[in-house]
Order: structure tokens, then C-alpha cells, then sequence
């Protein structure tokens, strides 16, 4: 069995790191899966712990998101709640 694959086989399943910065304690990486090909950000506030993923539909989405992720989480929860006030209203 040749080291090269190997290497490959235990790197199917982490994501590959397409971009990462770091500014003022919050950590942002921009993440694409190989075996199911779907593009990630993840958010990380390393002073508190507090945490969040977004999920993109495309790569021109997942680099907006990368560059203004809260915007994205705010709308996400926006969108949530307007989902529930509707079921609610049902």
C-alpha cells in the first residue's frame, strides 16, 4: 500500500481550508468539504467560546459569507423567525 494513498484516504473526510483571518478575537474560515463538495464558514469568538456555521449554496455565496458572516447569521435568523410567526399564524 503506498503512503500517498494513504494520505489521501485520511483526508476524505476534513474539510480543506479555503481561507482564514482573524480580527479582534473572531476567528472566520472558509471550508469545502471534497466528499460531498458543499462550501462552509465558520465562525468562531475565541474570547467567549461562542460559536456558529453557515452552510453556502454556491462559492460566490460562500465568499460574501466569509467577508460578512454576521450579516448572513442575522438574516438566518430572521428568516427563522419569520418561518415560525407564519406556522404559528397557521
Amino acid at each position: 500500500m503506498s503512503t500517498e494513498t494513504d494520505n489521501q484516504d485520511s483526508r476524505a473526510g476534513m474539510p480543506t481550508e479555503l481561507a482564514h483571518r482573524t480580527a479582534d478575537g473572531i476567528e472566520v474560515l472558509l471550508l469545502w468539504d471534497g466528499g460531498d463538495g458543499r462550501l462552509r464558514v465558520v465562525v468562531d469568538d475565541v474570547r467567549d467560546g461562542d460559536s456558529f456555521e453557515l452552510l453556502a449554496d454556491d462559492g460566490r455565496q460562500a465568499l460574501d459569507a466569509f467577508y460578512h458572516p454576521f450579516a448572513y447569521a442575522a438574516a438566518r435568523v430572521a428568516g427563522d423567525r419569520r418561518a415560525r410567526a407564519s406556522t404559528i399564524a397557521l
